[in-house]
């Protein structure tokens, strides 16, 4: 009898959620697609690198200096942007941040100097500095908390796909152009507009869509009690040490994804004698392993909540699982088999992917709606910082050490302190209270 009530429950919450609709997963897909393309714009340089090297006499330094542009920028950018997109509204914001980043993107197959890719850089940074403040801000807008980090890391890891296709598809379009590095920075272009143009026409806050039904509004509102008010001021939640967990999180580890981004194809070439034509397979490997690693690390807490432990704790086991497992990515300096570093590396971005999507998270659980794209573009922007420090630091080391074992050591460290300062900063995730 017990076992006949407990399946008809599961036969009725079944159909419940049947019932509620599922409009917020195809935005969720949008902003999926919407990363994917940033990533591929970001994606290009790092692996036409080694020919544009030959090309132009860039030099690591040069390369680094390069990189530094792009991350001053978006770190300028996160703050700008964050602010802009709660004043405008996430549809006209991610509008215009796609049309920046995309012109920004073309803009590279002009460059043909070290000064030229540094000004192309810049104002990519400057655009692809929008993007997850206005995804973490749509998140949080279309989704109830016991969904957000699962949601997050279903479009975080768009990351990794367009880490994954631009390997296959750039040195197929700079092949085709009978080997002119200048092509492999278009691709991205018709993809982009058409993104547009669907995400104006189809996008609407909640209370606004009319293809939302009202079961689904009520739970995405489930749980959502704080009222309507306007944005706080940038100096007003430096006040919170909410907003300083976030920000050392962001900076400390931010860095590392930076790292492999741009650095992870010169790496595999100058240690194992890769190609252009030849990177594609372990990169897609990697990438392909940090994307499992989003979406599991998006949904690992979810079993905790199950156990009965409250949603902040079980965030922050989540967090430390995936502190953990990057550690071994020290090892990646000192290996000699190329598939045995592709193994650590899969593992270290996988478990960054993780951490990442619960970290952005933190920020929808710890502070109200109208405030979550500025604290977002605060972290962004100081994760930026971080990124422009390990920049410069990795073309000096690597011009003048030619080693990488520094670097995969404060890879290997950065999480876990991360993760304690986050405890210490914000016990709990205690949920801020604005002040009117």
């Amino acid at each position: 009898m017990d076992h006949n009530a407990e399946s008809s429950l599961e036969v009725e919450q079944a159909s419940a959620d049947e019932r509620v609709g599922h409009v917020r997963w195809v935005v969720c897909a949008l902003l999926f697609a919407a990363t994917t393309l940033n990533y591929m714009d970001r994606m290009v340089l790092g692996l036409l690198k080694p020919t544009i090297q030959q090309s132009i006499h860039m030099t690591e330094a040069d390369y680094g200096y390069v990189v530094v542009a792009f991350q001053i920028a978006y770190a300028a950018g996160m703050l700008i942007m964050g602010r802009l997109i709660d004043r405008v509204g996430t549809r006209i914001g991610y509008m215009v941040v796609m049309c920046i980043w995309s012109l920004s993107a073309w803009g590279h197959a002009l460059a043909n100097s070290v000064l030229e890719f540094g000004i192309a850089r810049f104002c990519l940074g400057i655009g692809e500095s929008g993007n997850f403040p206005v995804a973490i801000k749509t998140v949080a807008e279309w989704f109830p908390q016991k969904e957000r980090s699962l949601s997050t890391g279903i479009f975080n890891s768009g990351t990794n796909l367009g880490a994954i296709v631009a390997p296959l598809a750039v040195p197929w379009v700079v092949h085709l152009f009978h080997g002119n590095w200048h092509a492999g920075f278009l691709i991205t272009g018709v993809f982009s507009t058409t993104w547009i143009v669907i995400w104006l026409l189809y996008y609407r806050k909640p209370s606004e869509h009319r293809s939302l039904g009202r079961a689904e509004l009520k739970y995405i509102n489930e749980g959502m009690t704080e009222p309507s008010k306007p944005a706080t001021s940038w100096i007003k939640l430096f006040a919170y040490r909410q907003s300083w967990a976030f920000v050392v999180g962001k900076f400390l580890t931010d860095p590392i994804w930076w790292f492999y981004l741009f650095w992870l194809p010169s790496y595999l070439s100058s240690k194992f004698h890769l190609t252009l034509a030849t990177l594609g397979l372990p990169l897609v490997v990697v990438y392909t392993a940090a994307t499992v690693g989003s979406i599991f690390g998006g949904w690992l807490p979810a079993p905790f909540i199950k156990l009965g432990m409250p949603v902040a704790r079980s965030r922050m086991a989540a967090m430390l699982i995936c502190a953990f497992a990057v550690i071994p990515i020290f090892l990646a300096a000192y290996v000699t088999n190329e598939w045995a570093a592709v193994g650590l590396l899969s593992l270290a971005t996988a478990a960054h992917q993780g951490w990442s999507a619960n970290l952005f998270t933190t920020v929808s659980d710890m502070f109200p709606r109208t405030e979550v794209a500025s604290v977002t573009g605060i972290g962004g922007t100081a994760g930026a910082i971080g990124g422009a420090l390990i920049a410069a630091a990795a073309g000096l080391i690597l011009q003048y050490m030619h080693t990488y074992a520094p670097l995969f050591f404060i890879a290997a460290s950065a999480y876990v302190l991360a993760w304690v300062f986050i405890i210490l900063l914000a016990p709990g995730l205690r949920k801020v209270e604005i002040a009117a």
